[in-house]
């Protein structure tokens, strides 16, 4: 039991000491990362918005469980979560190596570059995605041991830990193949892995397919491609970083420690990597996932142009724009070469003191190379509390009763409040209110504006160039939409006339005046909608199973030391 004890606890301190203040009272609102005190289960959590599904299922799942624990503490769970179970999961797919190695291998997993930039992003699900990545190998390795046919069902744990890593598409991505890679295998039954699969990204892989049309008019690889920091591009993504945003990018990987951190990843994945290959059954699998993940992060980079191009025919191509973002299918070889080459190193040690000093050494030396991860990302990271007029806004429009959906202003993607010290976050305010959004999905990147993909955005767009506030509300409620509120201090909004449902110093909500047309709000043909009614219920029972499962463990586990006290 302590083999699993230390290097998870050792996980546990390097996760409090990277998050450090975003642990504090308040919700961590970082870019992409946008959690609100209670999201509602609006038609755009479901993804029968007009704009593409980017945040299902992970806004459903939230929706539905910030009604059992509040958004404030699951968030911090799922921060804390994800970074002690990466660790412990790494740990764990080297159980048989020393606890050295193990310990190490914590150090790189948790205290990466990917970790640190994902986390800045606010790309919290993939970062669920690279915690569930070595659980899924070694449930994989399990379905294809050679040992007697009992040892090769599934864990109990497969079904939670799958749905978990897949909370987006690009993680369902990520978590669908590193257990099919590593779990098929020939002459085994596959339904049963492959229902699974199926069942946990369904909901964004139905609800992408009704937007097809919107996913084919996708582009911009060329500013979501890979980018170098003090390396060279193909470089960066070797250490697992390399992120498009470089606002998000910690300061010593632009220094001399970027080269110390790839010097001393490809000594130890040398010294282990023949080491590794001797042992390990599953060693082509593995290989072809890290093979896979650097040769999606550097097409982005070598190649963008074709990319756009093809990505007009192929809609899915779309989901490989952020190219680094698939990274964790690296992590596997990392990890299981790193642990070979540590023992490697220390074996050819002698003494106990020399040992145990590799041994902190390597242990350390991943913070040594990016201390700037540490204690919210040296405050690139922190918490904030929304204006209780934001919560009063959201009460005011839950108790109006005319239909139809609220147009969100200034028109312009990314906030930077002065309550979220001045921290750039995509704009909260659609998800504080109970109703279905219209806002502006453009982004401004470099100085390049990548369009975007809702069309109902783009209608209100016009509507908003009208010239007068009259003739906007009018244009607005021809689009299904019944009410605009406006952040004043977000910059400069078009005026629209309507009457005022709700005003202080930093909102203003209105009721636009007449009627909403129903026929122009965005509905979903009836089989579409029984598709996406079919996937929500397939990925419900997954759920399901999964927390029966988890029930049952834990029973068993209660009891275990219960029988052995009455034996």
């Amino acid at each position: 039991m302590s083999e699993r004890v230390v290097p998870t606890l050792w996980a546990g301190v390097l996760a409090v000491l990277m998050l450090g203040p975003a642990l504090g009272a308040g919700f961590v609102l970082s870019y992409d990362m946008v959690w609100v005190p209670d999201l509602a289960l609006t038609r755009d959590v479901l993804g029968l918005g007009s704009g593409l599904p980017r945040a299902v299922p992970s806004d459903a799942v939230i929706a539905v469980v910030d009604e059992v624990v509040p958004g404030l503490a699951l968030q911090k769970l799922v921060l804390v979560g994800a970074l002690v179970l990466a660790g412990a999961g790494a740990a764990e797919l080297v159980r048989d190596r020393s606890l050295a190695a193990r310990l190490a291998v914590v150090s790189l997993t948790v205290w990466s570059a990917y970790v640190a930039e994902r986390l800045w992003m606010g790309h919290w699900p993939m970062l669920l995605a690279y915690a569930a990545v070595p659980w899924l190998v070694l449930a994989g390795r399990r379905r294809t041991a050679s040992e007697p046919r009992a040892d090769e069902r599934s864990p109990v744990w497969l079904l939670s830990v799958l749905l978990v890593g897949s909370l987006s598409a690009s993680a369902g991505i990520v978590s669908a193949a590193v257990l099919l890679a590593t779990g098929l295998r020939r002459g085994r039954r596959p339904v049963r892995l492959l229902a699974m699969v199926a069942a946990v990204n369904a909901p964004w892989v139905v609800t992408g397919l009704t937007h097809a049309t919107e996913a084919a008019s996708t582009t911009g690889f060329e500013v979501f491609a890979l980018r170098g920091d003090a390396l060279p591009a193909p470089l960066a993504a070797l250490t697992m970083g390399g992120i498009w945003n470089t606002s998000v990018v910690p300061a010593s990987r632009e220094s001399w420690l970027a080269w110390v951190a790839l010097a001393l990843l490809v000594a130890l994945v040398g010294a282990g990597f023949r080491r590794w290959w001797a042992s390990d059954s599953q060693r082509t699998a593995i290989l072809a996932l890290w093979g896979a993940g650097m040769a999606i992060a550097i097409a982005g980079w070598a190649a963008p142009e074709a990319l756009d191009a093809l990505a007009q025919d192929i809609p899915g191509l779309a989901l490989l724009r952020d190219s680094s973002r698939l990274l964790p299918l690296c992590l596997p070889l990392l990890v299981m070469t790193v642990a070979a080459g540590v023992d490697t190193l220390r074996e050819r040690l002698r003494g106990t003191a020399p040992r145990w000093a590799a041994t902190v050494a390597l242990a350390l030396a991943p913070v040594a190379v990016l201390p700037d991860a540490a204690w919210g990302l040296a405050g690139g990271i922190g918490t904030a509390d929304y204006p209780t007029s934001w919560r009063q806004a959201g009460a005011a429009l839950a108790e109006e009763t005319a239909p139809g959906d609220v147009l969100v202003l200034p028109w312009s993607a990314y906030r930077a409040p002065a309550w979220n010290a001045h921290r750039p976050v995509l704009d909260p305010l659609p998800r504080m209110l109970p109703r279905a959004s219209v806002a502006n999905g453009d982004l401004v990147i470099g100085g390049t504006e990548i369009e975007g993909e809702d069309p109902r955005a783009a209608a209100a767009a016009e509507a908003l160039a009208a010239p007068d506030p009259e003739a906007r509300a009018t244009e607005l409620s021809r689009l299904g939409i019944a009410y605009v509120i406006t952040d004043r201090t977000a910059g400069e909004a078009p005026q629209v006339a309507g009457e005022t449902v709700h005003d202080s110093d930093d909102l203003l909500l209105q009721r636009l005046p007449g009627e909403a047309s129903p026929t122009a709000r965005h509905t979903t043909g009836p089989v579409a909608l029984t598709a996406v009614i079919a996937a929500w219920v397939a990925y419900g029972l997954a759920w399901l199973g999964a927390t029966t499962s988890t029930v049952l463990l834990l029973i068993s586990i209660v009891r275990r030391p219960a029988a052995k006290v009455r034996g």
